[in-house]
């Protein structure tokens, strides 16, 4: 995964709520974890999409997907949560679900 993917995922997990604060500097990414209540708001993370099996999902299918956990998606708008790829109208590949 290029250092712009990797930004962008951060990025996207900070938007979400599950990092704190995102800092890049010389190529190294630091990250701080959100805690609620003394325990991390991020539980797990599963990586979907590999490189010899990509997932992609329709705008349909996203909006089918219920539960506590959120996706990923890379889009054509960037790399976005299920929320924000329901509000662009958008599906794509599926980069990882987070709970």
């Amino acid at each position: 995964m290029s250092t712009k993917k990797k930004l962008a995922v951060a990025k996207a997990l900070e938007k979400a709520g599950f990092v704190e604060e995102v800092k890049s500097k010389g190529g190294i990414l630091n990250l701080s974890v959100t805690f609620s209540h003394k325990s991390p708001v991020m539980m797990d993370l599963r990586i979907v999409s590999k490189p010899g099996r990509r997932v992609y999902y329709k705008l349909s299918d996203i909006e089918a997907k219920r539960g506590p956990s959120i996706f990923l998606v890379s889009t054509p708008k960037g790399i976005v949560t299920t929320k924000e790829a329901k509000k662009i109208g958008s599906g794509g590949e599926i980069i990882a679900e987070i709970w």
